[in-house]
């Protein structure tokens, strides 16, 4: 008797080596992260050539811890699902490059999967969502609105035209003298601050739509700082503590009400938020104030589902390879890609990869 699909997926598009095995029953049977923070932590951000470096050194190492902690060997596999962008280009070719090896030796069907895709398919992996629902995607490289219809059929309601919220969180951090990452650190020192002291700018408030800006808030962020530093000759921890607030505030503000706009645009059940940035409990708890006043029940992952990993690439890969897609020895990894080809091309590209 079959036991349904079992896949193998790989993830390597930004600083996370990750490997699991799921089943289209939804458990995954292993999922394994090897992260890169230490690497980085000098430079303030992510290194391409170093991230791709430690892609290849860690993916053989992931995919056998993860066929180890499943119990299972490739000849007990129905399928490879790998990240084929968008994302840092060195990192997605490295993962490419292993899972047709894998194909290859195998003789598995291979699945080349669209690494936003694998976020925005997350709640059905973990709660079993039916479509259509409504997603934002919220992350260090990408922001978006995304009505999803089906496992490749997502309408693009709004995004970001710069900056990424957690490019942003990362950038006032490293201006405020905060440790990486900066998502944790900012929302650390938040707890003490005074959300109200500074007068931070609300982007793209006043314009109609559900597209975002963080780039000026940024700037906004690093003048006060400034002025400060040239008032008293340097940063108080209050200061510090203050800014963040406001900053964090300003940005669960912007989300929130472009949220409601989305909502309001295209109505369904269920608000699903996804991205590392969806760990923040302000912005959270502005996200399920919206989602309750629509009448749509919010769905959060669980974190390790929300951030990068492979678990949310082989739960795609099951869905695509469900529907037909089967991809040969010439899938190519794609530094761009957008979910919605239809809607015109986002502005900008954040440090972890292009806006799509």
């Amino acid at each position: 008797m079959s036991m349904g699909l079992t896949f193998l997926g790989i993830e390597s598009s930004c600083d996370d080596t990750a490997a699991a095995v799921v089943r289209d029953d939804r458990t995954i049977l292993a999922s394994v992260v090897a992260g890169q923070a230490a690497l980085h932590a000098d430079f303030g951000g992510v290194v391409p050539e170093i991230a791709a470096r430690a892609h290849a050194e860690k993916l053989d190492l992931c995919v056998e811890a993860a066929l180890a902690q499943s119990g299972l060997a490739l000849r007990d596999l129905d399928g490879i699902a790998v990240t084929a962008g968008p994302g840092l280009i060195g990192g997605v070719l490295s993962g490419v490059m292993l899972a047709k090896g894998l194909a290859a030796g195998s003789g598995l069907p291979l699945v080349g999967v669209n690494h936003l895709a694998g976020h925005a398919l997350t709640p059905r992996l973990t709660d079993g969502v039916a479509y259509p629902y409504l997603m934002l995607l919220v992350s260090g490289g990408h922001c978006q609105f995304l009505r999803v219809d089906g496992p490749e059929e997502f309408t693009r309601l709004g995004g970001t035209i710069d900056d990424a919220p957690g490019e942003a969180f990362d950038k006032v951090a490293k201006l405020l003298g905060l440790p990486q990452p900066g998502g944790p650190s900012v929302e650390a020192a938040a707890r003490a601050g005074d959300a109200r002291r500074f007068a931070l700018p609300r982007p793209l408030l006043d314009r109609p739509g559900c597209d975002l800006s963080f780039s000026g808030l940024k700037t906004a962020v690093l003048r006060q700082r400034d002025e400060l530093v040239a008032a008293q000759g340097g940063l108080h921890e209050q200061d510090r503590a203050d800014l963040c607030a406001g900053f964090q505030a300003a940005v669960a503000e912007v989300l929130a009400e472009k949220t409601r706009r989305a909502l309001a645009a295209s109505p369904a059940p269920v608000l699903a938020v996804a991205g590392g940035v969806a760990a923040n409990q302000t912005l959270r708890a502005a996200l399920q104030a919206v989602a309750a006043g629509a009448g749509a029940t919010f769905l959060a992952p669980p974190l390790r589902l929300c951030t990068d990993n492979a678990a949310m690439i082989a739960w795609a890969g099951i869905e695509a390879y469900q529907a037909g897609q089967r991809d040969g020895l010439d899938l190519a990894a794609r530094p761009r890609w957008p979910l919605d080809q239809r809607a015109a091309p986002m502005l900008g590209a954040g440090k972890r990869g292009a806006k799509a």
